[in-house]
């Protein structure tokens, strides 16, 4: 054996790749002999191989960056990917900075290091009850601190299982149809219609307020609803949440409530918490995160209520298997991660947090006034960080790409988020001051109707 082995080539050997053979149809043919060359005996999970190309948001990244490199001296602004810009506030830095020092000591590492509670530090737990759940029917103990919402969607799917039948708003946040599809809850995707079997897709447009027509989703198990929504930006009125609470009860649905922007609601009569609705204790769960509230995209927490109320049909306790996986499938969020969330519910965290809201919402207007004065409809931007635009239903990926040639701009194409989708682009309020204002300058110059 040799003692070192840096300096000689690496050859594969032959004897541990498995040779299969397979007799598949070919289009336009008979049957064909395929052989596979592959290292191992295990198949793929066929419901990731129904998934079609990649992820939305690193697509649209990989877009940017192929764009980059054949324009070296564009100047890029993203209104894309929803991804904070500003730095958290120095409240809550400055909390995360001490609950790290105190790591550096043995009488701080006794208290606050190691593993955590999977539900969340105690006191934690009930601040969020304090702050955001106080007038409604909601426990500390009905609140399960996490790494974020998208994390808590594909662990919610995990603990419903497969072969679910499973209702989406159309558009919507693509982890939604995507996580489905992974957990086995599809069955293939139907180019002409650009949807998955099984999966109920509700539309939502200006025609109907964009609120669905639930009558659809009558043999859905599962319904998820984000409100105010991504993409559009449409905050769902207290009446229209009544409408979909009333539905569940009465079909025996659970609502996945995905309350993520909910901080950016202004108007008085869209509710912030679905459980300010009488009975969506017993058919809802909520999911939100301080991503958007503090700029915690990278650092990773939020929580998801799992009501006591809340029951399967044998009459077990949904939270008693949410609680079951995550002690299984999670070891706490990180204890600085909590120590920012701690500082953040204070009343210096809560104002300096309501700040950086105001700054982006006026990101927001600044871009919703551009578009409207250009002449385009545009939807969104009021209750939520983002602006939905029409593009009078041309291609989303041809008007995307045409204002990223044109103007070097990143937005998202609608259609990424639903076949209902199409024809739009949805722009981000998440941007530097002087990057919304150059992007709005640009766009008038290229893509005005006036």
């Amino acid at each position: 054996m040799h003692s070192s082995s840096s300096s000689l080539p690496i050859i594969a050997d032959t004897r541990f790749f498995v040779r299969h053979q397979r007799t598949l149809p070919v289009k336009g043919q008979h049957r064909k002999t395929l052989i596979v060359h592959a290292n191992s005996n295990v198949y793929r999970n066929p419901n990731i191989a129904k998934l079609q190309a990649g992820y939305l948001f690193p697509e649209i990244n990989r877009i940017k960056m192929k764009h980059l490199e054949e324009n070296p001296d564009a100047k890029i602004i993203s209104l894309g990917i929803g991804d904070t810009t500003e730095p958290i506030p120095q409240p809550i830095t400055k909390a995360m900075a001490a609950a790290a020092e105190n790591l550096g000591t043995s009488d701080g590492y006794a208290k606050y290091g190691g593993y955590g509670a999977e539900q969340g530090q105690a006191l934690l737990r009930e601040k969020l009850a304090e702050r955001f759940y106080a007038d409604v029917n909601i426990q500390a103990s009905d609140i399960f601190v996490s790494d974020g919402s998208k994390c808590d969607i594909s662990r919610l799917q995990m603990m419903f299982g497969s072969n679910r039948r499973v209702a989406v708003q159309d558009p919507s946040y693509p982890a939604y149809v995507d996580s489905s599809v992974m957990i086995g809850n599809t069955e293939m995707y139907d180019h002409a219609s650009k949807q998955y079997g099984k999966i109920v897709y509700l539309a939502c447009s200006s025609e109907n307020d964009f609120f669905p027509n639930l009558d659809l989703a009558k043999d859905a198990e599962l319904i998820f609803f984000c409100s105010p929504n991504n993409p559009t930006g449409a905050a769902a009125t207290r009446d229209q949440l009544i409408e979909l609470v009333r539905h569940a009860k009465e079909t025996g649905s659970i609502i996945i409530y995905d309350a993520a922007y909910s901080i950016y609601i202004s108007n008085p009569n869209c509710p912030k918490t679905i459980f300010e609705i009488p009975g969506a204790d017993e058919c809802c769960i909520e999911t939100c995160s301080f991503s958007k509230y503090a700029g915690f995209t990278g650092l990773r927490l939020g929580w998801t209520v799992v009501p006591e109320n809340l029951k399967f049909a044998d009459g077990s306790l949904v939270k008693n298997d949410w609680n079951r996986l995550m002690c299984t499938s999670f070891n706490g969020a990180s204890n600085i991660a909590q120590a920012g969330g701690m500082a953040c519910l204070s009343d210096e965290g809560m104002t300096a947090m309501s700040e950086l809201v105001s700054f982006y919402k006026d990101n927001a207007t600044i871009l919703k006034n551009t578009f409207e004065e250009m002449g385009y409809a545009v939807y969104g931007g009021t209750d939520a960080p983002y602006v939905w635009v029409s593009f009078d239903g041309r291609d989303s990926w041809e008007v995307f790409t045409e204002v990223l040639t044109k103007c070097d701009i990143v937005v998202t194409p609608g259609s990424g988020f639903g076949p209902a989708g199409d024809g739009f682009i949805r722009c981000s309020a998440f941007g530097h001051r002087e990057n919304i204002l150059e992007a709005a300058q640009r766009l008038n110059r290229s893509f005005s109707k006036r």
